[in-house]
């Protein structure tokens, strides 16, 4: 029996399903990960979600592709899930670029942070805008995301450290816009200055004033534990008082040392643990333990001149890897994936089969979506992007540019020629002849 749909994406060189078993077997030297590669692949969808892929020779007989239907040619490109960033902290005000200068100069993060800048100047920065302002903000940024191939991100608050600065940052990252974000607290960022020396009654404020309000406004509560940030045990308050108020679980965890964050994570069943530069074989293996997604974000160690998380030993060890920007004004000022996805190859010898799974289901997993994103899979939303190559591998082979070209998000076309139009043209319909995402 065919199956209906109202958009079909045909002509692709390939498409990534990333469903293993969906295409042709991994082949070549070193290919081990099955992403589900459909070579002159297609794509069909109806109401914004994925009904059919197949070879582009079995469309006649699988699909239904009524007149009015949209029907987009990529004309020999590939074709791949949108990219899922699990770690963004989305809205803030204020740039840093001057501390850019001076940590090449030989100053340290945490100097920077004792001297008055670093995270709290961003504070700064964002208490003093309005919300509109911070909205207008997050619009630009979400289109950067979004030309760059991110369809789905994460938004973290953190610049704001009181009530009423938090819930600002969270009313901001709902300006409307195609990509999808799943909204994080994270008020324990770092101890604002007004509470200079008085950590742990931040922390009460955290837990006994700003998480209550916020529940029901947020999926997530995060906690920056780390060196100069707060300990295990101000960590553990945090997120056991989210856990009581129905928050899932994030840490950030051994960026800037090994203090046990990781550890933590694991044995409070965390969504996810982010940085784990600094983490041990223990950790890898409570991690596998406990199934929490290990999120990567080597655009920060290419920032900060530090060393990689250890991505392959993670793999090699069975644990689920994400890869993210970790976007924000002080250590790493970047919207694009594919920049990360490049890093995590080059530096930590990822392949890019592993890499392009960890920036699209493994983003998923760690955003609690994998039932909804990161595959071409029927029944998930159609997010997919069309790039400028023939194959999914040239994403870091082909560094540095910008390798998206078209952008589809809930069945619509959100970027044309790397355009934002945020929504379809008015015209429906499109000739395979006219090519492209017209």
């Amino acid at each position: 029996m065919s199956v209906r749909c109202d958009l079909l994406v045909r002509g692709a060189g390939e498409v990534v399903t990333m469903a293993p078993g969906a295409g042709q077997a991994p082949h070549g030297p070193g290919a081990s990960v099955d992403l589900g590669v459909i070579p002159r692949g297609a794509v069909a969808s109806r109401d914004g979600r994925v009904v059919w892929t197949g070879p582009e020779s079995e469309i006649a007989a699988a699909l239904e592709v009524p007149g009015d239907a949209r029907v987009v040619d990529v004309e020999g490109a590939a074709v791949v899930p949108g990219f899922v960033d699990a770690h963004t902290p989305l809205v803030w005000a204020g740039e840093r670029a001057a501390e850019y200068g001076a940590r090449l100069g030989g100053a340290t993060y945490l100097e920077i942070q004792e001297a008055g800048g670093g995270i709290n100047s961003t504070v700064r920065a964002t208490r003093a805008a309005t919300e509109e302002q911070l909205a207008a903000l997050a619009a630009c940024r979400l289109d950067s995301f979004l030309r760059h191939g991110t369809t789905t991100l994460e938004a973290k608050t953190g610049y704001g450290l009181t009530l009423e600065d938090e819930r600002k940052q969270l009313a901001a990252a709902e300006v409307a816009h195609p990509v999808r974000r799943v909204h994080t607290v994270l008020a324990a960022h770092l101890t604002p200055e007004e509470y200079a020396g008085r950590d742990d009654e931040y922390i009460a404020l955290v837990c006994d004033e700003i998480l209550p309000a916020l529940a029901g406004q947020a999926e997530f509560v995060d906690v920056f534990c780390d060196e100069g940030a707060f300990t295990v045990a101000q960590a553990r308050r945090v997120l056991e008082a989210g856990r009581a108020l129905g928050y899932r679980l994030k840490i950030h965890a051994e960026e800037l040392a090994h203090t046990g964050g990781t550890a933590l994570a694991a044995s409070l069943g965390a969504v996810s643990a982010d940085h784990l530069i600094h983490i041990t074989g223990e950790d890898i293996a409570a991690l596998k333990e406990s199934g929490t997604v290990a999120v990567l974000l080597p655009g920060t160690s290419y920032t900060l001149h530090t060393t990689y998380a250890p991505a392959k030993e993670l793999l090699a060890a069975g644990v689920t890897v994400a890869l993210a920007t970790d976007f924000n004004p002080g250590s790493c000022y970047s919207e694009n994936l594919q920049m990360a996805i490049s890093l995590a190859c080059q530096e930590d010898r990822l392949t890019p089969a592993e890499a392009l799974r960890a920036a699209t289901t493994g983003g998923a997993a760690a955003l609690g979506l994998q039932h909804e994103v990161g595959s071409l899979e029927p029944g998930k939303s159609c997010d997919l992007l069309v790039l400028d190559s023939a194959t999914h591998e040239e994403l870091p082979y082909h560094w540095g540019v910008n390798l998206v070209t078209g952008v589809i998000a809930g069945g619509e076309v959100v970027v044309h020629d790397r355009r934002v139009v945020r929504a379809a043209p008015t015209s429906t319909v499109t000739s395979p002849a006219d090519g492209g995402l017209t």
